[in-house]
């Protein structure tokens, strides 16, 4: 059986954590917005596979898939977006502690750029699984 201790007396308590209710949404909203705009004005990948997205994104609404489809379709497109955010964080703590090279740094950004690869590579595979045949099937309607 556990039983739970109140911290010890000589720690403080994070100053961050303190806030509670619609006033702790409010803050991480505005925290989430912040970092979407760095991610939008500093990161020129995120830029890049949000001008997909921005192309992608109409074209699985209105291609005529499933409701399932279509999910996967904007996940895939989602999780790209998400995994470059988490790369571009992983950047710039390690540019924090340090900009000299260093082996441990070099690993810490390689694992981020190879999560965005995959993420990359499941967007890629779904799309051309899903809406590659829908897509040739309105092509060939409309030429043949």
């Amino acid at each position: 059986m556990f039983i739970d201790h109140p911290p010890p007396r000589d720690k403080q308590p994070n100053p961050y954590k303190g806030n509670r209710g619609v006033m702790r949404a409010w803050r991480a909203l505005k925290y989430s917005l912040s970092g979407f705009k760095f991610a939008v004005f500093e990161e020129s990948a995120f830029r890049q596979e949000l001008a997909l997205a921005a192309i992608l994104l109409p074209a699985a609404i209105f291609l005529p898939v499933t409701a399932v489809e279509r999910v996967l379709l904007i996940g895939s497109i989602l999780l790209v977006l998400i995994i470059e955010l988490v790369n571009s964080s992983i950047e710039a703590a390690i540019d924090r502690i340090s900009l000299e090279r260093h082996e441990l740094s070099k690993r810490a950004k390689d694992f981020g750029s190879a999560a965005v690869l995959v993420a990359l590579g499941l967007c890629l595979l779904t799309w051309a699984s899903l809406a590659g045949p829908v897509i040739v099937e309105l092509v060939r309607s409309a030429f043949f």
